[in-house]
């Protein structure tokens, strides 16, 4: 007997070993394996998930593919590599990691559910929530049936048929989110019905597997799983009336922009085990009491943005994958044989699609909602993800489940959640109703009527630039004539895969705009000073000022400032650098693919765009109206860039605090010609320098010298050139003390030919590389602009953006 049960209970392992020098090998130790297997799990899914990206799939797709390829559907069965790398022996180390992982990415998942935002669902939302959890619920308790006479007999009825509901009506709310954002769907109102229906789903789900896990214990009389039931719900009603105060209380004790004390996020996290001892003590599973706390916690404030700080990057990054792993060494593809296995796989997955697409299709058509939205509706909420594994996982432990249903289980949520994101692309894009929203006139700054309202979309990344954005934005309104300044400020803020992402959504769809935050909203500190900075420039100025957030991958976020801008009927788009200045004055880049963002912006935007190397404009602080004193040069060689500098140049010289030169840079006469005009036409996004181009630029200076006459405030200087880069360095160093110097991006005629054979940094063009390189003089505040040609623009990015457009990511110098 001894015997028999060593070999069925290997011994266990200790933790840490002597070394290899000393004749231990480390993967017969728990701590190296652990090591092991955890940056196995780690590469493969990140690796996957690079893969998978050119299909816009959200990365727990990625996960649940590299946990069944390291299991016995594929790795795993090679005999070698499981005893190597996945013993019997370790599995119990394996999965208390992997558990204690899934505790506290379920608190954090917790986090993401807003009660408030629960109790004020509308009509449309509950209706879809509860026929997308029904029918689906009712279809799969058909269809236990079907499995239970074939390939899962002998199991207890009940238990299995709550499971098999449960399994088939979960929509997996984080995984939807993501899958609305990277679709661009947070912004519509079938973005917002999915995620209010989607929150209402995933409590239910957990009810009802609550549930199901009271009747599935070992125990058989229906007492015991009445008794677990009826603690459960106890512990709920317990924890929400004690939970809820101390958390406002240490939360009140909490201030915007200062550290969280160690101590509160400590207390938090023994909360978070005592409650998942409790109800593991129960028998509805520890990560329960976990869930519970994360949604009673109150989400306003900065501490549940701390907490998830503290602990998401640990838990997603290293533990969690580690249950993916252990869910894939129970999953066995080779399972399914025959005719008969493969008929109940694709029957399960029908009933699974049938049941959420139908049910939500139908009370969609009942409200008036159009057919298309509905199909899309109906996809969306079939999503699956990490809450249908848990599911599935849980039914696996407590025997529910046989090896061959819970692979096929597994496989249907894999591809119901693998075909949302292209059948949703395909059936419904709400870009194709933007193109026919209204006439869209003034795409530019140069225009016939100056004193028709002047449209400008601000993009910002975080509240460091906000002083000089808003300083230049006061110059640019102006006197108060005609229709005056409209200025749209766009925050810009990265959705990745982190629950924090989430919670940052939720804070913005408060007023009930899931992406736009027109009433400047609570989204954290930075979000707080970037509001109160707006709204006081709008008192100030009395500037038509409306702040907005888009929240979107950094791979498609260009995607959102071009579709704002055509929303808006923006006449041009101001970006920031990709650069900041340190204290020593010179630049620094911030992230390299904010140059990829302003890349592609420049290539799609359907309007003029204008890029700010801030230096400081007006100081570290904000520059009320009657103390502007700025000092404005424009660089004028001659092309649509240069007239749309210039047209934003002579708008800034209306404000009475501002002082504008215009230099203008000519040719010699007896140099005509002596500067190679080497592909003068295909070099830049103008017409030729030639004709109507050349006529058009001495009409304008025709009229700037005019002006210059009459208002003190315009000085006009002809410079004539002999050597282009000398000269026009020297101009630069005439007015190194300006402020502000405003330059178009692809400036035409031979002198910029010359001058272009240096640029750095394409999206500056020559003329704006050579201001900001270190050789230069001055150390004033660049607006490089480039003018809409009501064709493609920037065509020398296009090609660049395009093949960067797969590795956004890349480091830009």
């Amino acid at each position: 007997m001894a015997t028999n049960s060593s070999k069925a209970c290997p011994a266990p392992m200790k933790a840490t070993s002597n070394g290899v020098f000393q004749g231990d090998n480390p993967i017969d130790f728990a701590l190296p394996l652990a090591i092991l297997q955890i940056v196995i799990v780690v590469v493969l899914t990140r690796v996957l998930a690079y893969l998978l990206r050119p299909l816009r799939q959200p990365r727990v797709i990625a996960e649940v593919i590299g946990g069944i390829m390291l299991g016995p559907s594929l790795l795993g069965r090679s005999k070698v590599f499981l005893d190597a790398v996945f013993p019997k022996k370790s599995l119990t180390v394996l999965e208390t990691l992997a558990n204690l992982g899934l505790l506290f990415f379920l608190f954090l998942a917790g986090l993401e559910i807003d009660t408030k935002a629960l109790r004020h669902t509308g009509k449309k939302a509950l209706g879809i929530a509860l026929a997308g959890i029904s029918l689906p619920f009712a279809l799969g308790i058909g269809s236990s049936f079907v499995l239970k006479g074939t390939i899962n007999k002998g199991v207890d009825s009940t238990a299995f048929l709550i499971f098999m509901g449960v399994a088939l009506s979960i929509t997996a709310f984080p995984v939807l989110a993501r899958i609305l954002a990277e679709l661009k769907l947070l912004t519509t109102e079938i973005g917002r019905l999915a995620m209010s229906a989607a929150a209402v789903n995933d409590v239910a789900a957990w009810i009802l597997l609550a549930l199901a896990i009271a009747l599935s214990g070992s125990n058989t009389s229906p007492l015991v799983s009445l008794w677990v039931f009826l603690s459960g719900c106890a512990f709920i009603i317990g924890a929400s009336f004690i939970i809820p105060p101390i958390f406002k209380w240490i939360s009140r004790r909490c201030h915007e922009g200062e550290p969280i004390e160690e101590t509160y996020i400590c207390a938090t996290l023994a909360v978070v085990l005592v409650c998942g001892f409790i109800t593991d003590a129960i028998g509805i599973h520890a990560m329960f009491g976990a869930f519970v706390v994360g949604v009673l916690i109150p989400k306003e404030g900065p501490f549940a943005g701390a907490l998830v700080e503290k602990v998401e990057d640990l838990v997603s990054g290293l533990f969690l994958p580690l249950y993916f792993v252990a869910s894939g060494l129970k999953t066995n593809v080779a399972t399914i044989q025959g005719a008969q296995s493969w008929g109940l796989l694709v029957l399960v997955t029908a009933t699974a699609c049938f049941g959420k697409i139908v049910g939500t299709l139908g009370v969609s058509l009942a409200f008036k909602i159009p057919m298309r939205e509905a199909v899309a509706l109906g996809f969306l909420m079939n999503t699956k993800g990490l809450v249908e594994l848990i599911v599935l996982n849980i039914g696996k432990d407590r025997k529910v489940l046989n090896d061959q249903t819970f692979a096929i289980m597994v496989l249907m949520a894999l591809f119901t959640t693998f075909i949302t994101t292209p059948i949703v692309m395909a059936v419904y894009k709400p870009a194709r109703r933007a193109k026919k929203e209204g006439e869209y006139k003034h795409r530019t700054v140069e225009r016939d009527n100056t004193n028709s309202q002047l449209r400008i979309l601000t993009c910002f990344h975080g509240a460091g630039s906000i002083p000089s954005m808003i300083n230049l934005l006061e110059a640019s309104r102006g006197i108060e004539k005609g229709e005056g300044l409209c200025v749209y400020a766009l925050h810009l803020r990265e959705l990745s895969e982190r629950s924090s992402a989430i919670l940052m959504v939720h804070k913005v769809r408060k007023n009930g705009m899931p992406f736009w935050n027109r009433r400047g909203i609570n989204a954290g500190a930075d979000a707080d000073q970037v509001v109160v900075a707006f709204q006081a420039f709008q008192q100030l100025s009395r500037v038509n000022v409306r702040p907005m957030t888009a929240i979107s991958s950094m791979t498609d976020i260009h995607e959102d400032i071009c579709t704002t801008a055509e929303r808006k009927k923006a006449a041009i788009v101001i970006l920031p650098f990709h650069k900041h200045q340190q204290l020593d004055g010179s630049l620094e880049t911030t992230r390299g693919d904010y140059r990829w963002i302003n890349r592609r912006v420049l290539v799609e935007a359907p309007c003029s765009v204008g890029i700010f190397v801030d230096r400081g404009l007006g100081g570290s602080s904000q520059v009320s109206a009657q103390d502007v004193s700025y000092s404005v040069v424009v660089l004028f060689f001659g092309g649509r860039d240069d007239h749309e500098a210039l047209a934003y140049g002579l708008r800034m010289a209306e404000h009475p605090g501002i002082s504008l030169t215009v230099f203008r840079f000519v040719l010699s006469p007896e140099r005509v010609g002596e500067i190679t005009r080497v592909e003068v036409d295909n070099n830049n996004n103008n017409e030729s320098h030639t004709g109507k181009n050349l006529n058009s630029d001495e009409e304008i200076m025709s009229e700037i010298r005019k002006k210059a006459s009459v208002d003190e405030s315009i000085k006009f200087v002809e410079k004539r050139v002999e050597n282009a880069a000398v000269d026009v360095r020297s101009a630069i160093e005439e007015m190194r003390r300006s402020n502000l110097f405003l330059v178009g991006r692809m400036p035409a005629g031979e002198i910029a030919l010359a001058v272009r054979e240096n640029s750095e940094c394409p999206e500056l063009g020559p003329v704006g590389s050579l201001l900001i390189s270190p050789e230069s003089s001055t150390k004033a505040s660049v607006l490089v602009i480039q003018q809409y040609n009501g064709t493609g623009t920037a065509p020398d990015l296009a090609a660049a953006a395009g093949t960067e457009s797969s590795s956004p990511d890349k480091d830009f110098k």
